[in-house]
């Protein structure tokens, strides 16, 4: 029987860790990191991540504030907001919550924002600096909550054989690139991967995210290994993920649940983000 990782008391770990940094801070009456959100639509998935980042945000003291505009915003327009935003002294992280509607391109969007203000980790400066292993200051929220979740496990990811089911470039390849880093040997694969069972069941640690319900069974587990699933997947009135769990915690030493698991770890790690953005910000300052 495996060992649960519950994301919710890692990621209340992680922000009280900020915000005892936040309170510091404010002691010394400074001004306080500040986080923008940019809202297109009413989206009610969207709507709903929103909500969470606010009120994470009001637990850990960053200044949060959200824009909202209409779907039917032009592409011109929400990058005129964005750069605003990246001259804007008093504000520290930008997030441009996706999806965006068809008219606006989620890759321009995304490369208009500051690289130092880019708290989801996306930009294509912070994206290359992952890639050749120089950093970069400021990682993808969900892999940096990975990879937090499997070292609480106590497991040493150098030497380990990690396998990635997934190849999105907001999961599956940034945490390749950070296990990679690790010291593990990494396989990607996806849902157009033959014979998916026998590669996964060769991985010390198992990551999920190819948002397919079920696509990982305890069959497809090697005996201890460390499992992640990072999917979350509507199946009627029930919230599921990649992974099988009733038949993977029989195999695995460690796994995380839908909910519960990873989704706490994102928001932490945006917290941890926009602390860290304000802090590299000042420290040019100074």
């Amino acid at each position: 029987m495996s060992e649960i990782i519950d994301g919710k008391i890692i990621a209340k770990s992680v922000r009280d860790k900020v915000a005892q940094a936040v309170k510091k801070i404010s002691e010394k009456g400074s001004r306080l990191p500040k986080l923008v959100v940019v809202l297109v639509g009413e989206d009610p998935a969207s709507q709903t991540y929103v909500r969470n980042k606010e009120k994470a945000c009001g637990e850990v003291g960053i200044i949060s504030e959200v824009r909202r505009v209409a779907d039917t915003i032009k592409e011109k327009e929400l990058l005129e907001i964005v750069a605003q935003l990246n001259k804007d002294i008093t504000v520290d992280g930008i997030l441009v919550q996706l999806p965006l509607p068809k008219q606006i391109s989620e890759s321009k969007v995304t490369n208009e924002i500051s690289p130092e203000k880019d708290v989801d980790g996306l930009h294509p400066m912070n994206m290359g600096k992952l890639l050749k292993g120089e950093g970069p200051e400021l990682v993808p929220c969900t892999p940096q909550g990975i990879m937090e979740m499997i070292r609480t496990t106590g497991t040493e990811i150098k030497g380990k054989e990690a396998v990635v089911v997934g190849r999105s470039n907001i999961v599956g390849k940034p945490v390749a690139l950070l296990l990679l880093q690790g010291h593990a040997t990494v396989t990607i694969c996806h849902s157009r991967t033959v014979n998916l069972g026998a590669v996964t069941r060769r991985a010390d640690i198992l990551i999920a995210a190819v948002g397919s319900p079920g696509i990982i069974n305890g069959d497809m587990v090697k005996q201890g290994a460390v499992v992640i699933d990072v999917g979350t997947n509507r199946v009627g009135e029930k919230l599921v993920g990649d992974v099988d769990y009733e038949t993977a915690k029989e195999r695995a030493g460690f796994i995380s649940p839908v909910p519960g698991g990873v989704g706490p770890m994102t928001i932490a790690m945006l917290m941890q983000n926009t602390l860290r953005a304000y802090e590299l910000r000042t420290a040019k300052k100074s």
